[in-house]
């Protein structure tokens, strides 16, 4: 069993932006800046802000940080947006979802321009995506590309389930597993929780994706031996033996399924450090103007 180590390939992609964007500033070229706008103080959004500002800093990109109270009108956020889309030193910049129940959040996902939507939620993205074009590809998705490619990981003509159908993970994960490429030309199952016989799926499978939300769904007697399992689920479960009296707990019962596998990715330091990081490289490429001219 090996295991996928996230956070080592991320610190590896982070010297390898750094270094380019040393190289864009050597020769004058404009430094990327992403833009990022939080509302409310929801405990989760503040973590993975920060730490995207702070990744920032790390790479050597400009960035602004935008707040609003939760009772912030849609109005008054779409009106920042197009400000945003408008602004030509903002190269990419991402609204921190879940918003709150008063502001569409489709609308505010469309009022973006695609072309600085680092996010990759946009229908144009999501569109270009799914056919094969190039596009800004949603953080978390491609981020376990990346991490399959870096391990060499076998994927042509091999079965790959996904666990969960939501429009940032399971929709474009599937999309991107069939597609005719490295990694890709897989043969996909998505399974979610109107599926019926779900452990009869998994068995079959080589690689699982598992992106439920469901802490540790899946169980050893769920997986075949050597299969490659990538764990997307974190879930805060209480803990005694936390400071926080939290732990981040994937969807995979990891201490019983890890044995059997060729690859496992861990939670924390598997898919989560590979999403900032895939924010980064959007970033780069919308800087570089590299997809959309």
């Amino acid at each position: 069993m090996e295991l996928i180590d996230g956070k080592a390939i991320s610190a590896q992609i982070k010297l390898e932006i750094a270094a380019e964007v040393k190289q864009i500033k050597a020769s004058g070229g404009k430094i990327p800046h992403l833009a990022a706008i939080l509302v409310g103080h929801d405990g989760g959004s503040e973590t993975y802000v920060a730490s995207k500002v702070k990744t920032c800093e790390e790479v050597g990109f400009k960035s602004s940080l935008i707040r609003y109270e939760n009772n912030v009108t849609e109005e008054e956020l779409l009106k920042k947006v197009i400000e945003l889309n408008n602004n030509p030193d903002v190269d990419g910049f991402i609204v921190q979802l879940p918003l709150p129940k008063h502001i569409s959040e489709q609308k505010v996902i469309e009022t973006i321009d695609y072309r600085k939507d680092v996010d990759g939620f946009h229908p144009i993205n999501v569109g270009r995506m799914s056919i094969g074009l190039p596009c800004f590809v949603s953080a978390t998705p491609a981020g376990i590309l990346e991490l399959l490619k870096r391990y060499n990981i076998e994927t042509s003509g091999k079965h790959c389930v996904i666990l969960g159908r939501s429009n940032i993970v399971g929709k474009p994960m599937a999309s991107l597993m069939m597609q005719k490429a490295y990694p890709g030309d897989s043969t996909v199952t998505v399974c979610h929780s109107r599926t019926k016989n779900i452990k009869e799926y998994c068995l079959q499978a080589d690689i699982i994706i598992a992106a439920l939300g469901s802490p540790e769904f899946v169980r050893a007697d769920m997986v075949k031996e050597g299969a490659i399992i990538i764990d997307v689920g974190t879930t805060r479960v209480p803990s005694d033996k936390t400071k926080s009296g939290f732990k981040l707990t994937g969807d995979v019962k990891f201490d019983e399924v890890a044995p059997k596998c060729s690859y496992i990715t861990p939670v924390p330091g598997g898919v989560g450090p590979m999403t900032i990081v895939s924010l980064m490289k959007n970033t780069l490429l919308a800087g570089k103007k590299a997809i959309y001219k």
